[in-house]
C-alpha cells in the first residue's frame, strides 16, 4: 500500500508540472507564430492613458513581435479624424504601422495578413470594442468583423473575420 500512497500524493504536483510546462511551450509557439513583424517597422499607437483595454492591446502585440511605441493622449478624437477613420468605424485606440491605419482591438492574424498582402486601402478596423478581441478577454473564439477602408475597400468590406 505504501507505494500506491506515494504514487497518489506526488500525482498531483507532477500533473501541475506537466499543464505548467505545456501551458509555457504554447506560450512560446504563440509568440514565435509571427517572428517577423518587427521588419514592417515600428507601430505607432494612440491611446488614452487610462485605458486598460488598450495596455492590454499593447502588450499582446509586443508578444507577438511587434516593435511598439506608445503615445497616451486625451484627445484620441483627433488622431482618428486625422487619420481619416470612418466614425462608424471607430474604437478606443488607433495604431499605424506600414503605412497603414490599424483601428481598435485588431486580432494579429488579420493585422498579418495586411502587413503580407499589402492591399491599397487605407487600412483596417474592428468598430467598438468586441468581447473577446485581443485586449478585451483575447477569446479566440469570438467572432466579430475586420473592416477594410479607404483605397479600394468598398464600403463595409470585410478584410478578415475572427473567430471562424
Amino acid at each position: 500500500m505504501k507505494p500506491i500512497k506515494t504514487v497518489l500524493a506526488f500525482t498531483p504536483a507532477a500533473a501541475l508540472a506537466v499543464g505548467l510546462a505545456s501551458f509555457g511551450m504554447s506560450g512560446m509557439a504563440h509568440a514565435d507564430s509571427h517572428p517577423d513583424m518587427a521588419a514592417h517597422g515600428t507601430m505607432h499607437v494612440t491611446k488614452s492613458p487610462t485605458c486598460g483595454c488598450c495596455g492590454a492591446w499593447v502588450a499582446l502585440a509586443r508578444q507577438e513581435g511587434y516593435e511598439v511605441e506608445v503615445t497616451d493622449t486625451r484627445d484620441v478624437t483627433s488622431v482618428k479624424l486625422d487619420a481619416d477613420i470612418p466614425g462608424e468605424m471607430w474604437a478606443c485606440h488607433t495604431a499605424m504601422i506600414g503605412g497603414y491605419v490599424i483601428e481598435g482591438h485588431m486580432p494579429f492574424a488579420a493585422l498579418a495578413k495586411l502587413m503580407e498582402e499589402q492591399p491599397n486601402i487605407t487600412g483596417i478596423a474592428v468598430p467598438g470594442m468586441p468581447g473577446g478581441s485581443p485586449g478585451m478577454g483575447d477569446d479566440p473564439t469570438a467572432r466579430y468583423d475586420v473592416i477594410a477602408f479607404g483605397g479600394d475597400a468598398g464600403e463595409g468590406e470585410v478584410f478578415y473575420q475572427a473567430g471562424l
